[in-house]
This record gives structure tokens, C-alpha cells and sequence, in this order.
């Protein structure tokens, strides 16, 4: 197979650079692997010819293709060496001007047809070419770390961005083994605008007192599949990652309230708490290891009262099996008995309202999160209101781990961690779609082998149901009386008509 691009530089040897080159390499493509910092570029070639012997070492490779592969980088000290190449991607620091600077300096040695690439994961594309000649000829070529590994790339046209360029660069990034995704040039392009909904309505929601850290992650886990809790996330990426781009991204779309970060962050940065490098984030790592946080045990209660289920509790059938599975004894009168637990089920309004507006007893009333099949979760979540009884709290929580599910007790607030995370998540991605910052099906495709969510956004507005998420939303809105929750019109339009989420228009 002829790949796209025969002869390619790649300009920085840190982990990005490396990373590029190796994948290049294997893809056929001669690569020269250039750096400022004397040594740094032999140093990456020895880098991954390491990784090449790895693999032989694990049977992946053979002695020969490990040498095929080998001769295909070489390490060089100039600009003027990358005269001859077809594609050029740099994978310098973030800094904008010194970006301009390369690029302008690049322009003058390759031939006219070469294209060059930026592997820049928050600058404009367009702003870093416009100091170019003919910047129709560059585009966003963004891979994530560890490049071998992560099998997505952006493929990001600027504003001047030939469409063949682009064209091309997606093509090489599948002989690479990648899937591309295209974007417009946009603030975070694709991966990291979807990924604000994540960890910044985690923060809130620690930041209101509704659960801690450790909680707030069991709760995403156990109950929407997504591997990495949003504060397991920030330990791993580190604050010092993890805050500058909430913060950009935040600034870059004029204060945008959903993308408003958190002082939470902004704190703990200040304190250098920032996660598994420094030994001390959202959690501790004595010895490189995550310390756990041991888990509330379930109370122990001598009987459980007879249970009432609100009318208009969501799911309510389900709810009603359910209880009546975990043994306890239900009321079916149009209103509690005096002693009753009283259980409600809302899609984004607090407990406390739902008492208020369908005047229950608010001691006796305690909330759990139907908006998921409870089959298809590995743990429940009640939350009780400031007015809930002890008694009444420590009876739901005992009834409802009777089966050995896990179980979770937070405090009240507007929607449950899963209802509000969810929902920001696919409000964003849909806001996203309505701006046109790239197809529903790269979107979801991004984020899946970005972020590694269990579900593209989209799918997973499609599998929680596109009016469950609107009402939620709405709900949301009315609670906080916050423009962060309202709907997005790709959402609503949707919703309205009942179409998928991941539906394309003609």
C-alpha cells in the first residue's frame, strides 16, 4: 500500500513528537524526527526504536520488521533537512507565537506543495497560520497521548484550510491505524470542548456539598459506566493539565456559563495538589497507589416501614417491582399512611420540591435516581432533603442495598450526580452539533476513543431518551435558575420530534 504522505518531518521529540514518528513509521512512511534542544531529537528516535524492541521482545515484531522499522527515522539537526518532505507536523509548545514562528520559517524551506501540520491541542489553527504565505496548506493534526496508543486524531481545517488538505491528512491517519474525525476550528475542537460537561459538573456538584469526591466518582462508575470517575480523571491528567484548558476553553468562548471552571481547581493548583505526580490530589497516593476511601456501610435497621411510591415517580412501575422485590410492604392508597417511607423519583428537580409541590410529609420523603434501568447499573442513589429523618434515611438505605447492591446516600439538590452530569454532557455535545463543529458521528467517535466514555454523547443522550434529558434540563433550569442548563436547539428540536440524537439530517 502507498501511503499519503512517503517523506515526513516531525518537529519536537517529547512524547507527542515520539509518539507521531513511531506511528508514522509503521505506517511506511520515512520519517526525520528534527528538535531544538540539542540531543532531544536522538533521544526520541531512541525512544522509540526502545518501544519497536519491546514488541519484538512480546512477539509482536520479528527481528527483521523491528529493523525495517528502524531504518525508517532518522534523527536530524536542521530545518533544512525536512527540505525534501511531502508533510511536516510540528509538536512544539503551546505558545502561539513560537508556532507562527516555525511555520513561517518552515514555509520558506519545503517545497510549495508539502503540507504542513499543527499538533496544537488548544490554538487556533487559523491563528497560527495566518502568519503564513499560503496557509490554505496547513491544518490541524491533533493526536492525543500516548499517540500509539489513542487511536483517534482531529483533523482540524482553519479558516483558509484547503479541503484536500484535509482530505489527505485523514486518509494518513487511517493507514496510521487512527481514526479521523474532522472539526471546524473551534475552541477544544472536538475532544476537549465535549469533554467540559464531565469533570465541571462534577465540581459543582462537590462544590454544593451534595456528595464528596470519592462518592461522586462510585456514583458515574457504578451507575454510568464511565471507567474513570471525573476526580480519578483530574489525579491522572494532573490540575496543572487539567485547569489552564477549563479556563481557556472558558475565556476562548466569552465566558460561556457552561464551561465555567471551578475554584475547587483553581485551589488546589494554588496548593500544588495535582494528582498522582505530586502524591496528593482529589486522593492520596502513598507509594505511587491509589489510597481508597473505604465505603459507608449500610445501616442496621430492626424493620423497614411499609413503603409509598409518588404517582409521578419516573420509571414507577420498575420502582414499584423493585420495592416489592426487596421485600418491603407497599401502600397503594392516593396518599401515605401516617408512618409510611416515601419514596419519590424525580427527573431534575430536588427532593425538597417534589415535597413541596405534591405535599408530602418532607421527613418521611427520600428520592432515588430512576432516570437508568436499575438492571443495567451496579449501584442505587437516594438523596433525602434537609428535612428527612434520620430513621427514614437509614430505612430507605437499608431496603434498597437488601440485594447486595451497592448504595449511595447524597445530600439534596436539583437532579441526582448521574441526572446532571449525563445531561451536561449531552447538552454540550448537542450544542456542539447545532454550531456544526463536526457530524454527530465523528463527534461520538472522538469522544468514545478520546475520553474513553462507555458511549459517544449522543448515544448516550439516545440510551438515558432525548425528552428524559430535556426534562432534566428544564427541570434544572428551574432549580438554579442557571442559562448553564438551558437546553440546547439541536436538543430540543429532537426531543420535540422524537428523533435520535445520533440521526443524520439529509
Amino acid at each position: 500500500m502507498t501511503v499519503n504522505f512517503s517523506n515526513i518531518g516531525v518537529i519536537g521529540a517529547g512524547a507527542m513528537g515520539r509518539g507521531i514518528a513511531q506511528i508514522a513509521a509503521q505506517a511506511g512512511s520515512e520519517v526525520l524526527l528534527l528538535d531544538s534542544f540539542d540531543g532531544a531529537a536522538a533521544r526520541g528516535r531512541d525512544a522509540v526504536l526502545a518501544q519497536w524492541q519491546k514488541q519484538q521482545e512480546k512477539g509482536k515484531l520479528d527481528a527483521a520488521q523491528r529493523d525495517a522499522l528502524s531504518a525508517r527515522i532518522r534523527a536530524v539537526d536542521s530545518m533544512e533537512a525536512l527540505a525534501g518532505c511531502d508533510l511536516v507536523i510540528e509538536a512544539v509548545v503551546e505558545d502561539l507565537e513560537v508556532k507562527r514562528k516555525l511555520f513561517k520559517e518552515l514555509e520558506a524551506v519545503v517545497s510549495p506543495s508539502a503540507t504542513l501540520a499543527t499538533n496544537t491541542s488548544s490554538l487556533s489553527v487559523t491563528a497560527i497560520a495566518a502568519a503564513m504565505k499560503h496557509p490554505g496548506r496547513m491544518a490541524g493534526f491533533h493526536f492525543f497521548n500516548p499517540v500509539p496508543l489513542m487511536k483517534v486524531v482531529e483533523v482540524v481545517a482553519g479558516f483558509k484550510t484547503d479541503a484536500e488538505v484535509c482530505k489527505r491528512l485523514a486518509g494518513y491517519a487511517t493507514q496510521m491505524g487512527h481514526s479521523a474525525v474532522q472539526a471546524k476550528d473551534t475552541p477544544g475542537f472536538i475532544v476537549n470542548h465535549a469533554g467540559r460537561g464531565y469533570g465541571t459538573e462534577a465540581l459543582r456538584i462537590a462544590g454544593e456539598g451534595v456528595a464528596d469526591f470519592a462518592t461522586i466518582d462510585r456514583i458515574l462508575k457504578d451507575q454510568a459506566g464511565f471507567r474513570l470517575g471525573p476526580f480519578e480523571l483530574l489525579d491522572l491528567t494532573a490540575l496543572d493539565v487539567s485547569h489552564p484548558v477549563m479556563e481557556s476553553i472558558y475565556r476562548q468562548y466569552y465566558e460561556e456559563p457552561r464551561y465555567r471552571p471551578s475554584v475547587i481547581t483553581a485551589q488546589r493548583l494554588a496548593a500544588g495538589a495535582l494528582g498522582r505526580k505530586t502524591g496528593e490530589g482529589f486522593y492520596r497516593y502513598p507509594d505511587g497507589a491509589m489510597q481508597q476511601i473505604p465505603e459507608p456501610p449500610v445501616p442496621t435497621v430492626e424493620s423497614i416501614p411499609s413503603v409509598w411510591v409518588s404517582p409521578r415517580a419516573a420509571r414507577r412501575p420498575e420502582l414499584l417491582r423493585l420495592v416489592h422485590a426487596l421485600g418491603a410492604q407497599l401502600e397503594s392508597g392516593a396518599t401515605p399512611s401516617s408512618a409510611a417511607l416515601i419514596v419519590v423519583a424525580p427527573l431534575g428537580f430536588d427532593v425538597t420540591t417534589v415535597a413541596a409541590v405534591e405535599r408530602l410529609d418532607a421527613t418521611r420523603t427520600v428520592g432515588i435516581d430512576m432516570m437508568a434501568d436499575d438492571a443495567a447499573t451496579k449501584r442505587r442513589v437516594l438523596a433525602t432533603n434537609p428535612a428527612t429523618r434520620r430513621d427514614m434515611r437509614d430505612a430507605a438505605h437499608a431496603l434498597f442495598a437488601r440485594d447486595g447492591k451497592a448504595v449511595s446516600v447524597i445530600r439534596d439538590s436539583g437532579g441526582f450526580v448521574t441526572q446532571r452530569v449525563v445531561a451536561t454532557i449531552v447538552n454540550i455535545a448537542c450544542d456542539m452539533c447545532q454550531q456544526g463543529v463536526c457530524s454527530p458521528a465523528d463527534l461520538d467517535t472522538a469522544v468514545r476513543l478520546g475520553l474513553g466514555y462507555p458511549q459517544g454523547p449522543l448515544a448516550m443522550g439516545d440510551l438515558y431518551g432525548p425528552t428524559n434529558m430535556l426534562e432534566v434540563l428544564f427541570n434544572l433550569q428551574t432549580v438554579y435558575g442557571d442559562p448553564r442548563y438551558r437546553p440546547s436547539p439541536w436538543l430540543r428540536r429532537r426531543g420535540a420530534l422524537g428523533l435520535s440524537l445520533t440521526h443524520e439530517e439529509e
